[in-house]
């Protein structure tokens, strides 16, 4: 019997030039692939231990020897002409195999922590939606036990307009919200973090 609860991670394949582009281009490629591999790392040690089903979708190639453990992960790859219709299909997929409390989660976010995934499942008992703001106006996770897809359609994904449009068209419902946390996609948002900082290579 599968667990009825299911973590989705989104990912892009961690390729030099391919990842953190933003970020890239204050520290250079070499290290933006560097931050980005130990944010994946943290992200797949905070979710692993979760009592759920767990789903890793990646953006170019499903990878079978890598971070992502095959008998943990189920894999898949991201179909969509943009990051509403790619989360859309994975939602429609999860609940079609019957889940019925399904997360989704960045691949980015040095603050995440196993108890902010554990909330989100706790507080769908008594919501429609739980939600996990990001600082830069988008949002880090997103939870629902129904599809409600009009938040994955018209959006101007990867600006600071998100959130608040995807508040729109949950306001009928009843909404949980998380603590505010900081994605890393510009150099501004590491310059305080010693930890990841110290992974910039020099000269790169």
């Amino acid at each position: 019997m599968k667990n009825q609860n299911l973590i989705i991670v989104f990912t892009r394949n961690p390729e030099l030039g391919k990842v953190k582009t933003r970020l890239a281009k204050t520290i250079g490629n070499a290290s933006a692939l560097k931050i980005y591999t130990f944010l994946l790392e943290h992200t797949e040690k905070t979710i692993k231990n979760i009592a759920s089903d767990k789903a890793v979708y990646y953006s170019v190639k499903v990878r079978d020897h890598d971070i992502w453990d095959n008998t943990i992960y189920q894999k898949h790859l991201q179909e969509g002409d943009d990051l509403g219709y790619r989360m859309l299909h994975a939602f429609q997929d999860a609940f079609q195999k019957k889940y019925q409390k399904v997360v989704i989660v960045g691949s980015d976010l040095f603050d995440l922590k196993e108890n902010h995934i554990q909330e989100a499942f706790k507080e769908l008992e008594n919501h429609d939606v739980v939600i996990g703001p990001a600082k830069d106006g988008g949002y880090y996770l997103l939870g629902m036990k129904t599809l409600h897809t009009n938040v994955f359609k018209n959006k101007a994904w990867g600006t600071s307009s998100v959130f608040k449009d995807t508040m729109k068209d949950l306001q009928k419902f009843k909404i949980h919200h998380l603590e505010k946390l900081n994605d890393i996609d510009t150099f501004e948002d590491m310059e305080h973090n010693s930890e990841l900082k110290k992974l910039i290579i020099q000269n790169d």
